[in-house]
């Protein structure tokens, strides 16, 4: 629970929205969260053993409707809303005090948020270019030598190596996209069990 409401004063708070009118828990709790402008919201863990302690206390009664539980703040409950007028202003001003400090430290984490996925998007931007570089910066082995030069195995070699350039060539001049050059991986990588398969 936020310190706001420490020291019962989420008991009053409560007087407070039940005096505008019949609620019942998920309403309060709705309330409060949009007071806080959606950085807090009581669970229902907080909110029902509150709500239960004020109608033990005659503060509150609740009618059943819909299957829950509507609450309607008493006449007592009022006369106690008009005891502790004074404190309920003070509360409603340390609300608006945790509300301006809640939203400034949530602007604070978002804006570090925000830096650190754009420092690990540069990162990792940087890590797949030098990865990419290595690749296909990497000499391409020349072909081993055929025990007998045949011209088929002759015109494989040269096709092997004008494939490897070719590709090498469109894929730096391109300026592929990591998903793009995820897809020609895996295209590289189905012809060359293509040709494993073939080889067996």
């Amino acid at each position: 629970m936020t310190a706001v409401f420490s020291h019962g004063r989420l008991r009053l708070y409560l007087l407070k929205l039940l005096d505008g009118g019949p609620k019942h828990g998920y309403e309060l709790i709705r309330l409060l969260e949009e007071r806080f402008l959606g950085l807090y919201a009581p669970s229902a863990g907080t909110i029902y053993p509150r709500l239960q302690r004020l109608e033990v206390e005659g503060l509150v009664t609740h009618t059943a409707a819909g299957g829950r539980k509507v609450y309607e703040i008493t006449e007592a409950g009022r006369a106690e809303l008009r005891q502790r007028a004074a404190e309920l202003t003070t509360l409603e001003a340390d609300i608006s005090a945790s509300v301006q400090d809640l939203s400034a430290l949530a602007g604070e984490i978002q804006t570090e948020v925000r830096g650190s996925v754009r420092d690990l998007k540069r990162e990792l931007r940087e890590a797949a270019r030098q990865t990419r570089q290595t690749r296909w910066d990497r000499p391409v082995p020349p072909p081993a030598p055929a025990p007998a030069a045949s011209p088929l195995l002759t015109e494989f070699d040269q096709r092997l190596a004008a494939f490897t350039m070719e590709v090498g060539g469109l894929v730096r001049a391109q300026r592929l996209s990591d998903n793009q050059l995820r897809t020609a991986i895996r295209v590289l990588d189905g012809a060359l069990d293509g040709l494993r398969r073939l080889l067996r």
